[in-house]
This record gives structure tokens, sequence and C-alpha cells, in this order.
């Protein structure tokens, strides 16, 4: 039997054993609000034949920003204004919502990978310049890390794998199905939307752990 002495030691031992190893493991979290991404096609057609968004501040991931424009997002029941649209132009245009932001706009909007758009609903996106009608592209983006092949090989994890991960703080929680994506282009980082966020308690900036570094 141990005596109190080593009890303290063997526990001391335990807790900053798995502290370490959750400060080795941190993952930065960026909550995501509603927000567009625009073909070049459809970016003219609101904005005007050959035009360029302006930057407004960059994002984590590399070459991603916040542009200055932004657009009226319209569904058959409610619609955004001041929608941000993100940078740069992509070949597809794409539109982020969060589950309650759906029930308002009234659209059944999948909870779908980015760029995975096939059956997802159409919207309206209203611009300065005219109007766009898009068929598909509005979606509830699927909670997601993004990370460069040194972390998923430190983090023993593989690109398209799912894993549960845990949030602290005063609503600590556990969060299931978040998709691992790997890139060299990408950095360090989980994306969630508003609600997912709010759920928890989590700002950006805050972190979360793959789950299997926080026991």
């Amino acid at each position: 039997m141990l005596d109190n002495n080593e009890l303290v030691k063997k526990i001391t031992k335990e807790v900053s054993r798995r502290i370490d190893n959750i400060n080795k493991h941190k993952i930065v979290v960026g909550v995501s609000n509603r927000h567009v991404h625009l073909s070049q096609e459809d970016l003219e057609s609101l904005f005007g034949k050959g035009y360029k968004l302006t930057e407004k501040s960059t994002l984590k991931q590399p070459g991603q920003f916040a542009s200055e424009e932004c657009v009226i997002v319209r569904g058959p029941k409610g619609e955004f204004k001041n929608v941000r649209i993100l940078g740069p132009v992509r070949k597809k245009s794409q539109v982020e919502i969060s589950l309650s932001d759906s029930f308002k706009l009234g659209v059944k909007a999948p909870i779908k990978e980015s760029g995975k758009l096939e059956g997802t609903p159409g919207i309206e996106l209203i611009g300065p310049c005219g109007s766009v009608k898009l068929e598909v592209g509005t979606i509830i983006a699927l909670r997601h890390i993004h990370m460069r092949p040194e972390d998923a090989d430190f983090m023993h994890v593989r690109d398209g794998e799912f894993v549960d991960v845990e949030f602290f703080g005063e609503r600590k929680a556990i969060m299931g199905n978040v998709l691992v994506r790997v890139s060299d282009k990408y950095q360090l980082e989980m994306h969630l939307d508003t609600d997912e966020a709010n759920a928890v308690g989590i700002k950006t900036n805050d972190y979360a752990v793959i789950r299997k570094f926080a026991r």
C-alpha cells in the first residue's frame, strides 16, 4: 500500500503528464460566421465586370482573406445583409451558414464538407450591381480540422479521418464527427460555426484537443 507521500507524488506525476500531453497537442479554434465564397463569374455579376476583391484582413489559412465586400443572402423566408465574402475567388460559389441561419432563410441546407455541393439547395445573392440565383451551393459546413502532414503524423491521424475533440472551460464538452483535412497548404486550425461554438462556450483563438490526447 502506498503511503500518503507516495500517493501524492504519483497523482502529481500523472496530472503533470496529462497537462503536458494536452499542451503539446493544442489546436487553435476559428469560429466561422455565415460567409460567401464566389466564382469570378458570380463576383462580376454582383460587383461589375473585371471586379477584384479588396482584402480586409488575412485569415489563418495561407492565402485566405476576409474581403471588404459584402452581399445580401436571400432565401424563401428571409435574408441576411452584410454577409462577408471570403477570398480568393473559387471555381464554384458557395454559401456557408449555420443551422439557425437556415431556419431564418427558409432553406434546408445539409451538413457538408466544403466544396461538396452536389444536391445542395440554391439561394439568391444580391450585390451593388446585380443579383445571382445559385442553383446549388448552400451548406452548413461539416466541422473540421485543417492540419499539415507533419501535424497529422505527430497526432497519428490521416486525411479524411473523423475524430472526437474535447473542449475545456465552463462548458467542457466533447464533439464527435470532426473531419481531419490534411494538406501542406494548411495551418493547424479547427473550424466551427457559430451554433457549435456557442453550444460549448468557445470563441476564436480558444483551443481544443483531439480526445485521445486529453486522457
